[in-house]
């Protein structure tokens, strides 16, 4: 069935090459085989000059041309390092075996490295999901894992998986809310673990088609852009003292009721009900008060 030409593929589907093993030779056996073209190489020279020179000729020829042929197929990869091989263009697998090796010099190669890399982001401004500008970036462990794709599926891996991880951070950043002063939302400061693995999930999803594998994504800068900064910087000192109070309150209370069942349960003072909210008050006011309280010496009665 033909694809609407509206319809854009997703790009896991583009999976065009896939890695397979290379039909290499161990390059130490082909040392070997270097040296006896040479010795061979020498014989026929003897033959030259022997009774049958035209036999010592064909042999140096021959001889020197298979020597070519072996003294250009030589090649090192260091571990953690492949080689695709390509023929005319045709990808023919890809080494991956370390040392010496050697291949047939009408096949080029193309190294890459397979090693663990590690790349911080910039700082991007993004609208969170409430609309607050902010500031956020991110540090992103990732290899190589299949050359194929990484070499013929995209036109360059490194600049195309530092596009997606800008695209992934700025898709992640407008997901979340910056924080929740009610603690109800997922927030991009206070759930990093679970931010940090969406971030990971949907970065492999983007950069899959290149045949790179994404160990760990952490944001390593979170904060309000300048321009509102000082403004949430107030809300949370708002919100603080409000949480505080809050508590200040409940802790209060909760000294004022004690103090009244113990002097009830004792009988240290029988209090009438106008004497009780006095009372209850004078506790509140020294509990709650951001200040040192002032005592003040009462020399008659509370009714006089």
């Amino acid at each position: 069935m033909a694809t609407s030409p509206t319809q854009a593929p997703h790009l896991s589907s583009l999976r065009l090459s896939q890695e397979r093993p290379a039909n290499t030779f161990n390059g130490y056996v082909m040392l070997l085989v270097l040296l006896l073209t040479i010795v061979v190489d020498v014989v026929g020279l003897g033959l030259t000059a022997g009774p049958t020179p035209g036999l010592g000729v064909l042999v140096v020829v021959l001889d020197t041309l298979a020597l070519l042929i072996v003294m250009f197929g030589f090649y090192l990869l260091q571990p953690n390092t492949a080689a695709a091989l390509l023929l005319f263009g045709a990808y023919k697998g890809t080494d991956r075996t370390t040392g010496l090796r050697w291949r047939w010099p009408w096949f080029t190669r193309s190294k890459i490295s397979t090693r663990v890399h590690n790349v911080t982001s910039e700082k991007l401004k993004v609208n969170d999901l409430r609309g607050n500008p902010i500031e956020i970036a991110t540090n992103v462990v990732w290899r190589v894992t299949d050359t194929a794709q990484a070499l013929f599926d995209v036109d360059d891996y490194t600049r195309f998986l530092f596009v997606q991880i800008e695209s992934a951070v700025r898709s992640i950043g407008a997901k979340y809310p910056y924080d929740d002063f009610e603690h109800q939302e997922t927030t991009l400061r206070g759930h990093a673990d679970e931010v940090n693995g969406e971030l990971r999930t949907e970065l492999q999803e983007r950069v899959k088609v290149a045949g790179i594998t994404i160990d760990e994504c952490r944001l390593t800068h979170l904060a309000y852009s300048q321009e509102i900064a000082q403004a949430m910087l107030r809300r949370q000192q708002a919100e603080a003292v409000i949480a505080a109070r809050q508590k200040i309150v409940i802790g209060a209370v909760s000294m004022v009721e004690n103090a009244l069942q113990l002097l009830s349960e004792k009988n240290v003072v029988e209090l009438d009900d106008e004497r009780r909210a006095a009372m209850v008050s004078n506790l509140m006011v020294v509990l709650c008060s951001d200040r040192d309280a002032q005592p003040v010496v009462n020399a008659g009665t509370l009714y006089q």
